[in-house]
């Protein structure tokens, strides 16, 4: 019963061509047609992809940001709507020059966001990946994806990941493999490493103690890349773990769900 649902998820465009997601979450679609048109929502444009285990199928990989209002696409026979997620609010207490840093610290902030974004906008057009993604480690989930946060009583953002509970030196494994693009300490990330995993896929994992890769270093699948710890602008030990798809940070777990049904038997 349990498979049956979960393959009720990726659904061929035979079955149905209505889907709703929420904001934050990934919805991946399949079909056998080879003339398959690219799909547009609220102006992002989403290509199709070779499917990873079946040769004569494609996939369709839709990342809706977190910010997005909820909507409804028509893309021809297709129709997407997108509703708002529910989730909590969280208030956090960290260092003050973390929650409201100087203007020295808001310019290294700055720097090292759009290095990362020119990252993310050049990735691998090949794919490294060819088996399920998995966890960076086993733990209880501290903090889910999609909160919205307040730090110190002034700061609000959206946790743009998942808090995975971590004593300070826990090892951290790879999802899946791919090529490092960051492997530093950054102001708010701390130490932190990202994984390209191609075709617009990355894995990011973040306040760490140590790191054990190093930029442009390959690695597989399962690999110990880091050491977890409390680095960066944290309230405490744990490992902050992230996926960008296509353009987008969404709930990695929902991600790492929905692309593993992608390898199950049909």
């Amino acid at each position: 019963m349990k498979k049956t649902l979960l393959m009720l998820i990726l659904v061929s465009f035979v079955i149905s061509k209505e889907y709703e997601v929420e904001n934050g979450k990934t919805l991946i679609l399949t079909t056998k047609d080879t003339k398959a048109e690219n799909i547009k929502i609220n102006n992002r444009t989403y290509k199709w992809l070779q499917h990873p285990k079946n040769s004569n199928e494609k996939i369709l990989i839709i990342t809706i940001p977190y910010r997005t209002k909820p909507e409804i696409s028509n893309n021809g026979d297709i129709s997407i709507k997108v509703i708002e997620g529910n989730y909590k609010k969280e208030q956090i207490v960290v260092a003050q020059s973390k929650a409201k840093p100087n203007k020295e610290n808001q310019q290294r902030i700055k720097k090292e966001r759009d290095e990362a974004n020119k990252i993310y906008a050049t990735y691998t057009n090949s794919r490294f990946w060819d088996s399920p993604f998995i966890n960076p480690m086993e733990s209880v989930i501290t903090s889910p994806y999609g909160s919205a946060r307040i730090f110190n009583g002034e700061v609000n953002s959206y946790h743009s990941g998942t808090d995975f509970r971590a004593k300070i030196g826990t090892p951290i494994y790879a999802a899946n493999s791919g090529k490092v693009v960051i492997a530093k300490d950054r102001f708010l990330a701390g130490k932190s490493i990202v994984i390209d995993h191609g075709e617009g896929i990355f894995s990011m994992y973040y306040h760490c103690s140590e790191i054990k890769v190093k930029l442009g270093d390959i690695v597989n699948k399962g690999d110990l890349i880091a050491l977890s710890g409390n680095s960066g602008r944290v309230s405490g030990p744990h490992l902050h773990f992230g996926i960008l798809a296509r353009g987008a940070q969404v709930d990695p777990i929902d991600f790492i769900q929905k692309i593993n049904t992608l390898f199950m038997d049909k």
